[in-house]
Formats: C-alpha cells, sequence, structure tokens
C-alpha cells in the first residue's frame, strides 16, 4: 500500500457533517457521566408552571406592552425615558405618564429590555414571552427579586437601616411560605424586629439609641471632645414602618397581598418564588464542595457535573455571596487558566451575571484564548439567539474554540464523545480540519490530534490525524 492511498481514502470518505458548533454542552457533555439529582417537587397545592406564568404575564403586562413599544420605536432617547418619549408613550399606549414610567422601571428590572449605552434592546425574554412559560417565570423572578427598587424606600429612613430590613425579609417571606395562608402583621413585626436585631449582633454593631453608660458620660463636653456618631447611629430604626413598606413593595410585584393591613398572605406566584429560592440554598449547601464558600475555580468543578438548570442555580448562589467586581474579575481569571472545561463554564456563569460583567468581559476580547468565548457572551447579551450566536465567529475563531472544546473533552470525557465532537468542526472534511487546526496555533492541537488519533476507529483517519499532530510538534508544514 503507497503513502498515498489513505490520503486518497481519507478524502472520499471522511465528509464531516455541518452543524452549529455547541462547545459548551459538548464540554458538559464530557464530565456529565453519572445521573442527576431528581427534580425537587414543589409544595403541594402549588400550580402548574403554565399557570403561575399566566399570573406573571398579568402582573408585567403593563411592562411588557411598553418593552414592545420601545423595541418599535428604537429611539435613542428611549434608553432615559425622557420626558417627551414618556409622554410619546403614554399616547400611544393609553396609560398615565406614572404607568409609563412605572412600567418602564418593571421592564428593564425583569429583563424585557436592556440598556447598551443610549440604545434600549429587547431582551431575549421579551421574544420569548409569548412561548416560553419558563423564561416569564424567570423574568417575573427578577422583578420579585427586586421588590425594594419598585417601590422606593421611605425618604426619612437610614439607608443603613433600609439595608437591614432588606436583609432580613427572606425571614418574613419564609414564616409565610410555611404558614401556607394569612399571618398576622404583629407577629411578622415581632419576627423581623429579632432577625435585625441579630444581624447587629453578628456583626458586632453597638445597638442603636442612647445606652445605659451615655447618661453617666460628661453632658458638657467641651469642644475639643470626639465628634457625635453619624446621625442614623444613634437614631431608632423604625421598623414598623420598614416592614409596611416592605409588604407593599413585595404586594406590588404581585408576591404577595394585604388584608387593610392586618396580616399578609403569599400569593401562588411568591409561594413558589419562595420555595426556589429555599430550593437554591439547599442546592448550594448540599453540593460536593460546598460551592457557595469555594473559589471559583472550585466552584466551577464542583458544577461541571450538574445539568445547566442546577448549575445556574448553583453559580446565583455563588454570586449572591459577593461583589459583582470581584466575582467577575475571578470568572475571568479561571477562564485564563489551561483548563478549557473551567473556560467554558466560567462564561456560562458569567451569562448569569448579565450586563453589570458586559464591560470587562468585553476588554478580555483582545485575548486570543478568549475571544471566541467572549464574542459569544456578547452577542448572546445583545439579543442574538443562542443558537445563531456561532455566526459571528471567523472560521479561524471557530476552528481554535472547536480546538479548545476538543481539549476539553480529551482531558474529561470518554474517546466517543471526542468522536462525536469531529461532526461539530466547521469544515467539510478532515483534511481541511486538520489543515486550518495546524494553522490556528491552539496550545492544545497536539495533545486534541493524539487523543483523536487514539479513539478513531478508522485506521486511515487515524494515521492522517497522527501525522499531523507530528507535524505540529515538530513544526514542519
Amino acid at each position: 500500500m503507497t503513502s498515498r492511498k489513505p490520503d486518497e481514502q481519507l478524502a472520499r470518505n471522511s465528509r464531516l457533517r455541518l452543524v452549529r458548533p455547541r462547545s459548551l454542552a459538548t464540554a458538559r457533555r464530557a464530565v456529565t457521566t453519572r445521573g442527576t439529582r431528581p427534580a425537587p417537587r414543589p409544595p403541594e397545592g402549588t400550580p402548574a408552571p403554565s399557570e403561575l406564568a399566566r399570573q406573571a404575564r398579568t402582573v408585567l403586562a403593563d411592562a411588557v406592552r411598553i418593552a414592545r413599544w420601545a423595541a418599535v420605536e428604537r429611539d435613542p432617547s428611549t434608553a432615559q425615558l425622557t420626558g417627551r418619549t414618556q409622554e410619546r408613550a403614554a399616547v400611544a399606549l393609553e396609560l398615565t405618564a406614572l404607568q409609563v414610567r412605572a412600567g418602564w422601571d418593571r421592564a428593564r428590572l425583569a429583563g424585557l429590555v436592556e440598556l447598551h449605552g443610549d440604545t434600549a434592546r429587547p431582551g431575549w425574554r421579551l421574544r420569548a414571552w409569548d412561548r416560553d412559560d419558563m423564561a416569564v417565570l424567570r423574568g417575573w423572578v427578577a422583578l420579585f427579586d427586586a421588590w425594594s427598587l419598585v417601590h422606593p424606600a421611605p425618604d426619612d429612613v437610614a439607608p443603613t437601616a433600609v439595608a437591614e430590613v432588606v436583609e432580613a425579609v427572606p425571614q418574613v417571606l419564609s414564616l409565610l411560605q410555611l404558614s401556607a395562608g394569612p399571618v398576622l402583621v404583629p407577629v411578622l413585626l415581632d419576627l423581623l424586629q429579632q432577625r435585625v436585631a441579630e444581624l447587629r449582633e453578628e456583626r458586632c454593631e453597638v445597638p442603636y439609641g442612647p445606652q445605659p453608660e451615655d447618661a453617666d458620660a460628661d453632658p458638657d463636653r467641651g469642644s475639643d471632645s470626639e465628634p457625635d456618631p453619624e446621625p442614623d447611629a444613634g437614631t431608632p430604626v423604625p421598623v414598623a414602618l420598614l416592614l409596611d413598606w416592605a409588604l407593599e413593595g413585595l404586594s406590588a410585584v404581585g408576591a404577595l397581598t394585604l388584608d387593610k393591613g392586618r396580616s399578609a398572605t403569599l400569593t401562588p406566584l411568591g409561594n413558589w418564588a419562595v420555595w426556589v429560592k429555599l430550593e437554591q440554598i439547599c442546592v448550594a449547601a448540599q453540593s460536593p464542595a460546598g460551592n457557595i464558600e469555594q473559589s471559583a475555580e472550585d466552584m466551577l468543578r464542583g458544577c461541571a457535573r450538574l445539568t445547566p438548570g442546577p448549575a445556574r442555580a448553583e453559580y446565583r448562589a455563588w454570586l449572591a455571596a459577593r461583589t459583582v467586581s470581584s466575582a467577575v474579575a475571578e470568572l475571568l481569571g479561571v477562564a485564563r487558566g489551561e483548563d478549557a472545561l473551567l473556560r467554558g463554564l466560567a462564561f456560562e456563569a458569567l451569562r448569569v451575571v448579565g450586563a453589570p460583567a458586559e464591560g470587562e468581559v468585553r476588554v478580555a476580547a483582545d485575548e486570543p484564548s478568549l475571544r471566541p468565548y467572549v464574542l459569544l457572551w456578547l452577542a448572546e447579551h445583545e439579543g442574538a439567539d443562542p443558537e445563531d450566536a456561532a455566526d459571528v465567529l471567523t472560521r479561524e475563531e471557530a476552528t481554535w474554540l472547536w480546538v479548545d472544546t476538543a481539549a476539553a473533552v480529551a482531558d474529561h470525557g470518554e474517546p466517543q464523545l471526542l468522536l462525536r465532537h469531529l461532526d461539530s468542526a466547521v469544515q467539510g472534511t478532515v483534511p481541511a480540519l486538520l489543515d486550518e487546526v495546524r494553522a490556528g496555533g491552539h496550545p492544545r492541537t497536539v495533545q486534541v490530534l493524539v487523543a483523536l488519533a487514539a479513539a478513531h476507529p478508522d485506521p486511515a483517519l487515524a494515521k492522517a490525524v497522527r501525522r499531523a499532530a507530528f507535524q505540529v510538534h515538530t513544526g514542519g508544514a
């Protein structure tokens, strides 16, 4: 047999199917080798997702109308909703100016619109609104999480006091969820006061209000004495006032109903949302690596065996315990490492961060190892369908991403998966793929080709791939 015959056979029989790259899904399948835990069931009596989504659509009806109007208008002034734009929207939608402003704020908080500089663009949830119940529910949960922004706090209350109550409200919601019925406001007030006191004690803070030792202090301190504490440090926190504010805010987003201020009851949507939050906490607490307290690298390794839904819940729990800037920096640091699987998962976690990560992610586009991931992230962030996002990549960038994903599969997966990954290449034949892979300069090219040659059952193809690996290793043509 001549040396030319295998190449002729290879070129004749090795057509690749032209399919869209699904690098992250391929990388995740590389380590998902065991069954995942069954999805927990919501509490008995919880409406079906379709009914919950119907209720969420009702709550956000005005926000959706305004978001769709803005998507058609595409007016640069829409992003700031100037007075003139607000009036135009009010006339077009037959709403008051206040209703337009409130609906616009809700549309932003629910992810129905996204602001890019001075331009408002429709969010992916808006495009999926009529057909995807889970997209609707996720949008409503985003609004639920932002209840304290929907209903502004009283102006005469110190921001530190407001922050304490916001931090303590989940305890109130848990009681409402466990009670499965109306709870008297005085009961909720007692619980809120206890929780606020616990938070202060955990921070080792001096209690608000005058202290016994203050009575023995010299009332005639001179001008050289230490300055007085901040005004809000000596003012009692109006917990009752802030409880009313919190209940009204949660009612405004459709999470609970109020009975003339005497009692509060979670709506089906609110009950479901609290259950979801509790499940997310349990998942994070029960993860093998204790992900919520781990570094970004260890957290991503702990999430690698999870399917996308539970993994996103882990990312959210991990992100909630950190500032956005530090979390984004840590995730990008992991993405710059040598493990291609963690690189893909880091950008999946950055998708959960969303718009606050855009600035730092854009800067990373100048780094060759991150550029394909950054371009895909930006395309999806700016509204491209995930199925079409790969169109933003050049042929060279798509090939680089193919090699990077193959490296993740080779490191963490099975040979059969590496063979299936071969079908996702953008080139039409294996010889064309090998030519472009050799020219791509990926640092893991040799290892990927060696692993592919070892896995492939076709002797002719395996020989050609080994030859390509040797040529890359020795610097040959």
